[in-house]
């Protein structure tokens, strides 16, 4: 059966329409907050598993590499099972391996129960883009759409903080057992109130098959390189330099098919639409902005201010705060204010957030962080409930699960491409400032003498040994230049994310006029 044969979703009941919603936007938020819950908790997690650095960047990692795999691919699954049974069973999926997880005994178990976990949880995602647009017309559909933004800004942001809260409170385990719940009720009463579509199996037979393994090979290949490339010298590594083979060669063949295939598992052709190429365009870009800057954030904390789990997660409640703030003002302007307008202002505010943290310095906590996280938070919900709008809306009914998947794997391989450029400008742009400060620390300047003379005097009134007195404060002395080392290369980091914004704002005259009304049926 279709959704014409089930009757129109949009004329369902307002009570039904809403509540279903609503269960999905608690999958969807649950499946997203997930990616960075962890964040503020990996020392913890390391500790609990005896993990190492490296080890522990793929709990993030695994889960953000299976959902970007099968997140493309869940307009045509939705398809095949129908919304509403695959949104049960990736609830459920979810809901069982979040379990896994707060079980894991060691790192490798760790890691494949979060692969598990991001790939079950992955349909979630999409899932409710595409809902909203069907149960939701007119007006409503910009409530619906601000609520999603909300949603999609607001868990990356707060993850961290949670997640900080529930590990200082409780433990680390706890990060995962939060899904038991919501999961089981969204498990649970989904069946009965989403009536979106009827599934259709015959569908199997024809699957584009190919097109999977392609587009798997392709972005499992390229997040693995973007992973590891920082820690291995790029392609100074035989794996890395087989794996960017690979991934190119996947794509290059992906993208012919997609283009020629007559049913293919991702709709690129919808990209030939302008308002959703650049909207695609946008995607990738915020997409950029909140996974690094929530990456960012914690680990200059931690490892500059050496700040735990908790306070990094108060160090970056601000975001959530003001994103809220964001959500009522943007509902009351949207009244007078065209979208486009919205747009800008909140690209304008996200990017002048950014290059706000180019004057950091070591000494920087939720005070100086306040503006900076102000403007992110605020930018975030007036950016992504308009370009979600522009995307979308620029499609007719027939054409939103295939490019609901496409819109919402430019977010999520953004966001992974950003952590793979900014873990590599980290440990290039410190070695660069190390060795140009150690350059400038010598013996016979007043400064360093000072210092020296400081530290020495400081450590004589500990121990009495002189010598070690002296390679105590040379080494104390070193450890304030990687300081300022480090404090300067996250400086660099965020002033080049700051301009990611400026690519993203040039891009908005190309687009045309928008609005929550819905496309003609035959848009092309």
């Amino acid at each position: 059966m279709t959704t014409s044969q089930i009757g129109d979703p949009a004329l369902q009941p307002m009570k039904q329409r809403v509540f279903a919603f609503a269960l999905m936007c608690l999958g969807f938020f649950m499946a997203t907050l997930d990616i960075q819950i962890v964040a503020s908790s990996l020392r913890d997690i390391g500790g609990g598993l005896s993990a190492s650095q490296d080890e522990l960047s793929w709990v993030q990692t695994a889960y953000l590499i299976a959902e970007i795999l099968v997140i493309p691919m869940s307009g045509w699954l939705s398809k095949v099972f129908s919304t509403r049974w695959l949104f049960v069973a990736s609830a459920i999926g979810f809901t069982i391996t979040s379990m896994l997880c707060g079980m894991a005994w060691d790192i490798n178990s760790m890691i494949i129960f979060r692969a598990l976990q991001g790939a079950l949880g992955a349909a979630m995602i999409p899932t409710v883009f595409t809902t909203a647009f069907v149960l939701f017309p007119g007006k409503q559909r910009l409530i619906a759409s601000t609520t999603i933004g909300a949603l999609a800004s607001l868990a990356p942001a707060v993850g961290p903080v949670i997640g900080g809260w529930i590990t200082d409170q409780w433990s680390w385990h706890w990060l995962f057992y939060l899904n038991l719940v919501p999961g089981v009720v969204v498990a649970a009463l989904v069946p009965k109130y989403v009536r979106i579509d009827e599934p259709d199996l015959g569908l199997l037979k024809k699957g584009d098959y190919l097109g999977i393994l392609l587009m798997s090979g392709f972005l499992g290949f390229l997040e693995y390189v973007l992973e590891e490339g920082p820690r291995k010298n790029w392609f100074g590594d035989h794996i890395i330099v087989f794996g960017t083979w690979f991934s190119a060669i996947c794509g290059f063949l992906f993208l012919v098919h997609a283009f020629t295939a007559k049913d293919p598992i991702v709709d690129m052709r919808a990209l030939f639409v302008r308002n959703f190429g650049i909207g695609s365009l946008l995607s990738f870009i915020i997409g950029i902005g909140i996974f690094v800057s929530v990456f960012l954030t914690p680990v200059f904390l931690a490892q500059v201010r050496g700040f735990d789990s908790l306070q990094i997660g108060i160090a970056l409640l601000s975001v959530g705060g003001f994103q809220l703030v964001g959500l009522v003002a943007y509902i009351y302007v949207s009244r007078f204010v065209s979208m486009r307008a919205m747009l800008v202002f909140g690209l304008a505010c996200f990017g002048l957030g950014c290059y706000l943290y180019v004057p950091l310095t070591h000494d920087w906590g939720w005070q100086q962080l306040l503006l900076p996280q102000a403007l992110r938070g605020i930018g975030q919900q007036f950016s992504i409930a308009p370009i979600v709008t522009m995307a979308l809306g620029a499609l007719p009914a027939s054409r939103l699960k295939s490019a609901s998947g496409l819109f919402n794997l430019m977010r999520n391989l953004g966001g992974a491409i950003g952590i793979a450029v900014s873990a590599t400008m980290l440990n290039d742009r410190l070695n660069f400032h190390y060795l140009r400060l150690n350059e400038s620390v010598t013996t016979g300047q007043p400064q360093v003498e000072e210092i020296l003379s400081q530290q020495t005097q400081h450590f004589a009134a500990v121990a009495g040994d002189a010598l070690n007195v002296t390679q105590t404060g040379i080494a104390a002395l070193q450890h304030l230049v990687l300081r300022e080392a480090l404090t300067m290369t996250f400086s660099d980091t965020f002033y080049v994310l700051s301009l990611c914004f400026v690519v993203a704002l040039a891009s908005i005259p190309f687009s045309k006029p928008f609005s929550n009304s819905a496309p003609p049926p035959d848009a092309h």
